[in-house]
C-alpha cells in the first residue's frame, strides 16, 4: 500500500481513479512558496511557543529554505500520489530532515494552511495588477494628453450625438480603471487576513501565538472565528468580481476599437505589430487583440459564476468542493494580467485619423444641441428652441445640407432670433469650447484635468 500521510485508519489502497480524481498538485503547485512561506512561519512560532524544541524548528526551517531554492531553481518533483502541494511539500521536508519534518503538521490542518495559501498568492497577485493598472493609468493620461485636442463624435444609443475631445473620450476610461484600482485596494483588506492557527474548524488545543504569525506573515489583521476561517472564500470571489468590472471595462474599449478602425468608421488605425492577417483575404487587417480581449471578458464573467456556483451550497465549513476554486483563479488572474499588459503596450501606438473624425462631428447634427442654445440665450424657452433646432435638422436632411451650410435667410424663416453669429456658436470648436461645466469636454477642462490627475499619480 502507498504510505498517505494521512493513512493510519485506512486498511486499502487509494484507488488509482481516485488518486486522479482527487489529486490538485497539477494545478496547486503554482502555490508552492507560498506554503513554504507560511510552513517557515509556523515552525518559527511552534519553537518559540515552546510547543517543538527550538533546534528542532530551526532544522524545519532550514529544510524548507532549502526546498524554496530547488523550487526556484526548478528541481523539485511533485507527485499525484501526495494529492497537493501541502502534502508534497511535507514529504519532501520529511525525506531531507527526517523525523524533526513530522512535527512541522503541529497545531495545522490543511483547511486552514490552503486558506493561508491562497490569501498570500492572491495577496501578491492583486499588488501585481494594481501596478499594471497603475501603468495602465499612466498610459490612458499620455493618449489622453496627446490626443486632447481632437474633435470626434460622442455617442449615445451608438448614434452621433455631440462632438467631445478623444482626450475626453480617453479620460473616461482612466476613470474607470481607476476605480477598479480603487475596488482591488479595498478588495486587499479582506485578502489580508491571517487564518492560520484556525486549524481544521475549531481551532487548536496547542499553546500557539497567532500574533507572532501575523508578524512573520506580515498580517495586519487575524480572524476571527475558525469556522468562518476555513470555510470562507469571500474575498476569492469578491476579486473575481472586480476582476470581471476590469475585463467589462477593458471590453468597451475593445469594442470601441474595433468599430474605430473599421472602414465604416475609419477613425483609428491600430499599430501592424498588434493586428493579424487573413488566410484568404490579402487586404484584410483585422484587430484580433481587442477582439480577444472582448473574447476573454466571458472566460472571466464564466469564473465568477463557478466560483458563486461551487460556494452556494456548502454547509460549514471545510468541503472538497473547495479545491475548485483555484483553477478558476488561477485563469482569472493570468486572463487579467495579460490583458492589461499587451493594452499597455498597444494602445500608445495606435494612429489616429484626425480629419475623419473632425468630418463625422460635421456630418452628424452634432452642433443641433448647441443651436438650440443660441436660441435660449435669446430669451426662447429650451423646449421652443428644440422644437425648432429639430425642424432646423429636418430641413437639412431633406435638402441635403449641413447646419453650418444653411443660409442665414433660410435660417430666419425658422426663427427671426436667429442672425449670423449662429455660425460661430455652432463651429465644431465653439460646441467643444463652450462645454465647460465641471467635468465637461471642454478644451481648458480636458487640460486641467489631464495636468491635476498626472500629479495626482506622481504622488
Amino acid at each position: 500500500m502507498s504510505k498517505k500521510l494521512w493513512g493510519g485508519r485506512f486498511k486499502e489502497d487509494t484507488n488509482s481513479l481516485v488518486e486522479n480524481f482527487t489529486e490538485s498538485i497539477s494545478f496547486d503547485y503554482r502555490l508552492a512558496e507560498y506554503d513554504i512561506e507560511g510552513s517557515i512561519a509556523h515552525a518559527k512560532m511552534l519553537g518559540e511557543c515552546g510547543i517543538i524544541k527550538e533546534n528542532e524548528s530551526k532544522k524545519i526551517v532550514n529544510g524548507l529554505n532549502a526546498l524554496l531554492r530547488d523550487y526556484k531553481s526548478g528541481n523539485l518533483e511533485f507527485s499525484t500520489a501526495l494529492e497537493d502541494i501541502h502534502m508534497n511539500i511535507e514529504y519532501l521536508l520529511i525525506k531531507r530532515i527526517g523525523e524533526a519534518g513530522k512535527k512541522l503538521h503541529t497545531a495545522r490542518s490543511r483547511n486552514d494552511q490552503i486558506a493561508l495559501d491562497i490569501r498570500l498568492y492572491l495577496r501578491d497577485e492583486i499588488n501585481k495588477i494594481i501596478i499594471l493598472l497603475e501603468k495602465f493609468q499612466v498610459v490612458l493620461l499620455e493618449c489622453a494628453e496627446k490626443w486632447q485636442d481632437y474633435a470626434m463624435p460622442g455617442y449615445t444609443h451608438l448614434q452621433r450625438a455631440q462632438p467631445v475631445l478623444l482626450g475626453h473620450h480617453i479620460l473616461s476610461y482612466f476613470y474607470k480603471i481607476k476605480r477598479d484600482n480603487d475596488r482591488l485596494r479595498d478588495n486587499l483588506k479582506r485578502v489580508n487576513i491571517l487564518p492560520l492557527g484556525s486549524s481544521a474548524l475549531a481551532g487548536t488545543t496547542y499553546p500557539i501565538d497567532r500574533t507572532v504569525l501575523a508578524r512573520l506573515l506580515n498580517f495586519p489583521k487575524i480572524s476571527d472565528n475558525s469556522m468562518d476561517t476555513v470555510s470562507d472564500r469571500d474575498f476569492l470571489i469578491e476579486f473575481a468580481g472586480i476582476s470581471a468590472i476590469i475585463m467589462m471595462h477593458l471590453s468597451r474599449l475593445s469594442e470601441e476599437l474595433i468599430l474605430w478602425s473599421s472602414s465604416e468608421f475609419n477613425f483609428i488605425e491600430i499599430s501592424d505589430a498588434f493586428t493579424t492577417g487573413s488566410s484568404i483575404m490579402p487586404q484584410k487587417k483585422n484587430p484580433d487583440v481587442p477582439e480577444l480581449v472582448r473574447g476573454k471578458t466571458g472566460r472571466v464573467y464564466g469564473h465568477l459564476m463557478s466560483l458563486l456556483t461551487i460556494f452556494k451550497g456548502l454547509p460549514m465549513t471545510y468541503n472538497r468542493d473547495l479545491q475548485e476554486d483555484k483553477e478558476p483563479l488561477f485563469d482569472i488572474i493570468n486572463t487579467v494580467k495579460n490583458c492589461i499588459e499587451i493594452y499597455i503596450k498597444m494602445l500608445p501606438v495606435i494612429s489616429i485619423n484626425k480629419e475623419n473624425m473632425l468630418i463625422a462631428c460635421k456630418r452628424g447634427f452634432l452642433n443641433a444641441t448647441d443651436a438650440a442654445d443660441y436660441l435660449v440665450r435669446k430669451g426662447l424657452s429650451f423646449r421652443e428652441a428644440h422644437e425648432i433646432a429639430g425642424q432646423l435638422v429636418q430641413y437639412s436632411i431633406e435638402n441635403k445640407y449641413i447646419l453650418d451650410e444653411i443660409p442665414i435667410e433660410k435660417y430666419k424663416k425658422f426663427s427671426n432670433l436667429f442672425d449670423k453669429d449662429i455660425y460661430s456658436a455652432i463651429s465644431i470648436k465653439n460646441c467643444i469650447k463652450t462645454r465647460t461645466s465641471y467635468g465637461g469636454t471642454s478644451f481648458n477642462n480636458v487640460k486641467k484635468t489631464i495636468l491635476r490627475e498626472k500629479k495626482k499619480m506622481k504622488g
